[in-house]
């Protein structure tokens, strides 16, 4: 049972952090009134908190190995308790905004460092084809708790909730950690793999910090598209009230794959399989620029395409870290807090950065804009992320052919 436990927590991760990337700058410009430029900012300032938190974290997850359970729960607890609070915040509510996702954010970074620094703890054995097992599994629950997030709001508001259902989407998702937890705390009880203290010579023998880079630069472009993707859907298409449709195809497109790309890499090795699986996101990409307004058949062929590619991105890359690390004999926890620190660098940058320059073009979500606001949303949400998608392949194809293989 410790593999369906492994994709239940890390359902309730990606149920939690989906609110956090997708949902929340539309509901902080909508519901909260805030700018979309000081939405970016309040993002890119958590970040900073957490570029001294993450790797203190991934430390202490290290330092006290037998202190698993008590990480779980306390990871559980925040989302637990933040999540009805969040959602319930009305217009003037910055302070206690950034008070709230302070704590949520730092409770789901708990729980996603811990979840995959002991990857090897967690896997059968700790050979790259039982860690590539264990990202499977883990990698599925991420993309069923993705798609039960995208789909939760609308369907309150189907049942009759207000709020634009998110209030209601508020209390699931604390009662969905209090289960998670209990149901899950078995496997905190495993006892720990130990390994070597953590330094910058051996995270670069290891190729660790090729890795970290290439997932720097790979999570731009998908950061990018999951800020705007609400906006793209909705006031560059004018699909209003598809765009939960669109999500759950996207994500259940890349939970498909991820047992086909998990086979294939350990076929023919995961840099090949990410050579295979990122041109096919630029082409997504690409099509999406060239989208008509209501064009909702080829949006949906673009989603698919996009969701096979990121399935790639969610099973391969995490593992390659893993088994990095686990052959150089190092302790991960403090790693994947480095490593969840850049991805979430990653998205805060993509805020900080696309969301104003929507602002200063006279983007507003959700109001009738002109040709120069919806060509600087098009230009941001499809061309952008291929430049982007170009740099990061060509960091793959820096890597040694013979990496990861077994």
């Amino acid at each position: 049972m410790t593999y369906p436990r492994v994709s239940l927590y890390a359902l309730m991760l990606a149920a939690a952090g989906i609110p956090l990337y997708i949902h929340l700058p539309r509901f902080a410009a909508v519901n909260l009134g805030l700018g979309l430029g000081a939405i970016g900012t309040i993002l890119l300032g958590i970040r900073l908190i957490d570029l001294v938190q993450d790797p203190a974290i991934g430390w202490a997850i290290d330092r006290w190995p037998m202190a698993q359970p008590l990480f779980a729960a306390l990871a559980a607890g925040g989302l637990a308790v933040s999540f009805p609070i969040l959602f319930t915040l009305g217009p003037g509510s910055v302070a206690a905004l950034v008070a709230v996702l302070v704590l949520l954010f730092s409770a789901y970074s708990l729980g996603m460092i811990l979840l995959y620094g002991r990857s090897a703890t967690l896997a059968r054995t700790p050979t790259p084809d039982a860690l590539m097992t264990l990202a499977a599994y883990r990698e599925g629950g991420m993309l069923g708790g993705v798609i039960l997030a995208a789909l939760a709001p609308a369907l309150f508001v189907a049942l009759g909730a207000g709020g634009q259902g998110y209030p209601a989407f508020g209390l699931f998702l604390g009662a969905l950690a209090v289960l998670t937890w209990a149901v899950t705390r078995p496997i905190w009880r495993r006892m720990p793999i130990p390994g070597q203290g953590l330094t910058l010579s051996g995270l670069a023998h290891a190729q660790g910090l090729r890795l970290l880079l290439i997932a720097f630069v790979n999570s731009l472009p998908v950061a990018i598209t999951s800020t705007l993707f609400l906006f793209f859907v909705e006031d560059r298409l004018g699909l209003v009230g598809a765009s939960g449709g669109f999500l759950v195809l996207f994500f259940l497109s890349a939970g498909l794959s991820v047992p086909v790309w998990a086979r294939v890499s350990q076929r023919i090795g995961p840099r090949a399989s990410l050579l295979i699986a990122m041109p096919l996101a630029i082409l997504g990409f690409v099509g999406a620029a060239f989208l008509a307004a209501g064009n909702m058949a080829g949006f949906a062929a673009i989603c698919v395409a996009s969701g096979v590619a990121l399935g790639a991105d969610m099973v391969i890359l995490p593992a390659m870290f893993s088994v990095a690390l686990t052959r150089a004999g190092l302790n991960a926890g403090a790693a994947f807090g480095i490593w969840s620190f850049a991805g979430k660098l990653g998205l805060a940058l993509a805020a900080f950065t696309v969301l104003p320059v929507l602002e200063r073009n006279g983007f507003t979500p959700g109001q009738v804009n002109d040709a120069g606001a919806l060509r600087a949303l098009n230009l941001s949400y499809a061309v952008l992320p291929c430049i982007l998608k170009l740099c990061a392949i060509a960091l793959v194809l820096a890597l040694p052919k013979e990496d990861m293989q077994r």
